[in-house]
């Protein structure tokens, strides 16, 4: 009877140890840290094929950008050919303002030593700024080319983004390893700027492309760039219109004498003032005339406004997709370098090579050689 008692207390304190260990044990591999996951490779001809998605992605991403900026200028251009039209022309050809525009004529031809040259270059100026005060700053005000220009890059860059997002998971590639090809990748290159560039990388992965410096500078100088080219365009178009209304101007100055005694009375500025004060033509001359000055100047500047319209929508240098062009350009033009690579196969690692088989001669060849016996029948 008492062995039965302590066999029966050594089997439960048996029990008991072995429940323990089992515990401990559980706790030691649940605490085990697992090994890390093998590293993704990822073969040549897989990234020759997210090159190519990138290069398509750009290309969608510049197309959509150019459908919305296009339809902006379209807009812009009728909004400007609308002011012109109701504003600008009737002011030029107004009574009042060709008469203060031949006392201009002949200011500017009385304080310059070249005279006539000079009149009609500075009466082109101020009929251009006159042309930005009444017509394009107020369009501006309502649809500006600059923030077409810089609306359409900020939205090539966002569609951009969405594109790239769909890349990795489609050949199954760890993000960290396409975050570090997008950063090979060029998308803003600027010569003499201290800034340097930019990587597809930064510009898509950045909360607003507008903070980074290289992005800020390449919207700054193709903005400068299209304010010189479009001022000089509007200068070569409204210059003959200048030169035509100076002229008529200077021909009246110098044919009218109908103040003469007064101006020679008065002698010095207040006799060249009453001179061409005296000089504007009559209402019912200048009523004759309008028509025909209001074509000569509509023919000017709607050529002028043709010559920026095409600028806007097909300068890669200075037009609405300038910016889009150029970082579009920097990413396609790199990752073209290598989709015109041959694709080299590479093995897996670790891979076994097989052994060369000898090659088994078709029964039915044409080429099978016969014995000798044969051959000397």
């Amino acid at each position: 009877m008492l062995w039965d008692v302590v066999r029966a207390i050594c089997s439960a304190r048996t029990g008991a140890a072995a429940i323990l260990v089992s515990a401990l044990s559980g706790c030691a591999v649940s605490e085990r840290v697992p090994d890390p996951p093998p590293p993704v490779y990822v073969s040549a001809s897989t990234w020759w094929q997210v090159d190519r998605d990138i290069n398509a992605a750009s290309r969608a991403a510049v197309e959509e950008a150019r459908f919305h900026a296009y339809d902006a200028v379209e807009n812009w251009r009728a909004r400007v050919q609308e002011r012109t039209e109701a504003d600008y022309i009737p002011w030029f050809s107004g009574y009042w303002t060709q008469q203060w525009l031949a006392i201009k004529v002949g200011w500017y031809k009385l304080g310059s030593e070249d005279g006539r040259n000079s009149a009609i270059n500075r009466l082109s100026l101020y009929l251009q700024e006159q042309y930005h005060d009444r017509v394009l700053d107020p369009v501006a005000e309502e649809i500006d080319p600059s923030s077409i220009r810089e609306q359409a890059t900020a939205r090539y860059v966002r569609v951009l983004g969405k594109q790239l997002q769909g890349i990795p998971p489609r050949y199954g590639i760890p993000a960290d390893q396409f975050d570090r090809r997008l950063e090979s990748v060029p998308a803003i290159a600027l010569a003499q700027s201290a800034t340097g560039g930019a990587s597809l990388s930064q510009i898509v992965h950045a909360d607003s492309p507008a903070a980074l410096s290289a992005y800020a500078n390449l919207m700054a100088q193709i903005r400068k760039n299209a304010d010189d080219a479009h001022s000089g365009l509007f200068d070569a178009r409204i210059a003959p219109v200048a030169r035509q209304t100076s002229e008529r101007l200077v021909t009246r100055l110098a044919t009218s004498g109908g103040a003469s005694a007064a101006a020679a009375a008065v002698g010095g500025v207040g006799g060249v003032i009453i001179s061409l004060a005296a000089a504007g033509i009559g209402v019912i001359t200048h009523q004759n005339e309008r028509p025909e000055m209001e074509a000569q100047l509509r023919e000017g500047l709607n050529g002028a406004l043709y010559d920026m319209y095409l600028g806007l929508k097909h300068d890669p240098g200075t037009g609405v997709l300038a910016g889009v062009l150029h970082i579009s350009g920097q990413i396609e033009g790199s990752l073209a370098q290598t989709l015109v690579l041959p694709i080299r196969l590479e093995a897996l690692p670790g891979g076994t090579v097989l052994p060369e088989e000898e090659a088994v001669p078709d029964e039915d060849s044409e080429d099978e050689i016969l014995p000798e016996e044969d051959v000397d029948e």
